[in-house]
C-alpha cells in the first residue's frame, strides 16, 4: 500500500513536472508576443509625435488618428473601414432608403473605384455608368492611391452641384468623362409591374424597406391580375443590386421558401457561426420563379439568388454575379464614430462559398449590345421575314373561323409582338418571361 502511495505520488509529480515543461515555453512565447505588440505600439506613438512636431506644416491630430485607424482596417480588405461620426450618421441614413449622392454602389480594385452597381432612376444610371466601370478621376483629381472612403469623399457634395468623373469602361479603347448632377437619392426597394401573366419584381437594394415593399407589391399585383390563379409565375430582379442587409435578404429568401436553410454564416471561431432556416409559407404559392442576376448582382442579392437556386425553388438567368460572399459588422465606436469589419463568410444552403466567385446562372443569357448601325438593316430584314401568305394579291381567306376565334388569335399575335418588343428593350428579362411561358405551358391541366 505504501509502495502504490509512493508510485501515486510520483505519478503526479510527474505529471506537475510535464505541464511546467510545456506550460513553460508556451507563457514565454505570450510573453514575447506582448512585449512585441507593446514595442509597435510605442513605435506608432513615436511616429505620431514627430509627424506633430516635424511635419512641414501644422496637422489635425484627431484625423491623423482616425487615417491610422483606417489604414489599419482597409489593410484587411475592401469591406472593413472606419467610419466617421458624419460617415456613421450617412450609413444609417442609407440603411433607411434616402440619402445624397451620385446613386452608385462602389468598392476598390487594384487602386481605382470600380462600380459595382449603378442604382436605379438616379443620376449616375441616368449618365450612363455600368457595373464593372472604374472611376479614375474625380473633376480632373487621381483616385490612385485614395482610400475607398477618401475617393468616395471626393464624390460628395451638395445637392444639386455638378462632378466630372473619369471612367475606364472595358471594351471602349480610351477613358472618358461623364458629368454628373449630385442629387437626392430615395430608393424605392422593390418596384413591382405585370408583364402578360408574369410579375416582375425588380429588387434595387436591400433596405428597412425592401421585405415590406415586396411582400405589398406581390399582394397589389396579384390582385389587380384576378388572383393567383392567373399569372403563370413570377420574375425576381436582382441585377445591378449590390445589397445591404442581411436581415432582408433572409426575409426575401423566407417570402418563397417553406423550409430548409437559407444562408449560414461562419466566423474566426466555432461560436461565431449562425445559421438562418426558412419558416412555413410561401407568398408565390409554389409558382414558378426565374429570378435573374448579373455582375452588378453582390452580397445580400447573391443570398437569394444562392438560396432559391439551392432549394431549386428558382430557375437562375443572366450572368455570374460579382462574388462578394463576406459579412461586414458595423461596431459603434465611441465619439459616435463606427468600424466596419469583416466578422464572416456566408454560406449556401449547399455549403458554397461565393466569395470572389460569384452565383454562375442555371442559364447563362448575355444582355446583348445594340449596334446603331446595324439595326436598321435588322429591322428591314424582320420586315421581308414576316411576310405571309394574307400579304399576296389575290390569297384566299380564311372562312372557317368564327369571329371570336379571329379575334383571339388577333390578339395572341398582339401579346407575342409585344413580348418581340420586349426583347429589343431588355432581353434578359423577355428571356425569363419567355421561360415562365413554356414552364406554364408544360403545366397538366386540371381535370373538370
Amino acid at each position: 500500500m505504501k509502495r502504490f502511495m509512493m508510485a501515486a505520488l510520483g505519478g503526479t509529480l510527474a505529471g506537475v513536472l510535464m505541464s511546467t515543461q510545456i506550460a513553460g515555453p508556451l507563457i514565454a512565447q505570450e510573453t514575447d508576443r506582448n512585449a512585441s505588440i507593446y514595442e509597435q505600439l510605442d513605435l506608432f506613438g513615436d511616429i505620431f509625435e514627430r509627424i506633430r512636431a516635424q511635419y512641414v506644416e501644422e496637422v489635425d491630430e484627431k484625423e491623423l488618428i482616425e487615417a491610422a485607424i483606417n489604414g489599419m482596417l482597409t489593410s484587411l480588405d475592401p469591406h472593413s473601414s472606419y467610419l466617421s461620426p458624419d460617415d456613421a450618421a450617412d450609413m444609417r441614413v442609407q440603411t433607411r432608403g434616402e440619402f445624397g449622392g451620385l446613386g452608385i454602389e462602389v468598392t476598390q480594385e487594384e487602386g481605382f473605384v470600380k462600380v459595382v452597381s449603378p442604382i436605379d432612376d438616379t443620376p449616375a444610371d441616368e449618365a450612363g455608368i455600368e457595373a464593372g466601370d472604374f472611376i479614375t478621376h474625380v473633376d480632373g483629381e487621381s483616385v490612385l492611391g485614395l482610400t475607398l472612403d477618401d475617393a468616395v469623399g471626393l464624390m460628395r457634395g451638395p445637392v444639386g452641384s455638378e462632378i466630372i468623373i473619369t471612367v475606364v469602361r472595358e471594351g471602349v479603347d480610351e477613358p472618358f468623362d461623364v458629368t454628373i448632377v449630385r442629387d437626392t437619392i430615395k430608393l424605392t426597394a422593390v418596384r413591382t409591374r405585370t408583364e402578360g401573366d408574369s410579375v416582375v419584381l425588380r429588387i434595387t437594394t436591400f433596405n428597412d424597406q425592401t421585405f415590406p415593399n415586396l411582400e405589398e407589391g406581390l399582394k397589389k399585383a396579384v390582385e389587380e391580375a384576378g388572383g393567383m390563379d392567373a399569372i403563370n409565375g413570377i420574375v425576381l430582379d436582382l441585377r445591378n443590386n449590390p445589397g445591404g442587409l442581411l436581415t432582408q435578404a433572409i426575409k426575401v429568401s423566407d417570402a418563397f421558401l417553406e423550409k430548409g436553410e437559407i444562408v449560414s454564416t461562419r466566423g474566426r471561431q466555432a461560436a461565431d457561426g449562425d445559421r438562418y432556416n426558412a419558416t412555413a409559407g410561401d407568398l408565390a404559392e409554389g409558382k414558378p420563379i426565374v429570378l435573374l442576376i448579373n455582375g452588378g448582382s453582390a452580397s445580400a442579392s447573391e443570398i437569394v439568388a444562392g438560396a432559391l437556386q439551392d432549394h431549386r425553388r428558382a430557375i437562375v438567368v443572366g450572368t455570374k454575379s460579382f462574388g462578394k460572399g463576406s459579412v461586414q459588422t458595423v461596431m459603434p465606436l465611441k465619439g459616435d464614430g463606427a468600424m466596419r469589419l469583416t466578422t464572416a463568410r456566408y454560406y449556401t444552403p449547399s455549403g458554397r462559398s461565393i466569395q470572389a466567385l460569384g452565383v454562375s446562372p442555371d442559364i447563362v443569357v448575355e444582355q446583348p449590345t445594340v449596334d446603331p448601325n446595324a439595326q436598321e438593316e435588322e429591322e428591314e430584314s424582320t420586315a421581308r421575314r414576316n411576310r405571309s401568305e394574307a400579304d399576296l394579291r389575290g390569297a384566299i381567306s380564311n372562312d372557317s373561323l368564327s369571329e371570336d376565334e379571329i379575334r383571339q388569335i388577333e390578339e395572341e399575335r398582339a401579346a407575342a409582338e409585344k413580348s418581340a418588343e420586349l426583347r429589343d428593350e431588355d432581353y434578359q428579362l423577355a428571356y425569363a418571361i419567355d421561360l415562365l411561358k413554356g414552364l406554364h405551358a408544360l403545366e397538366p391541366a386540371e381535370a373538370e
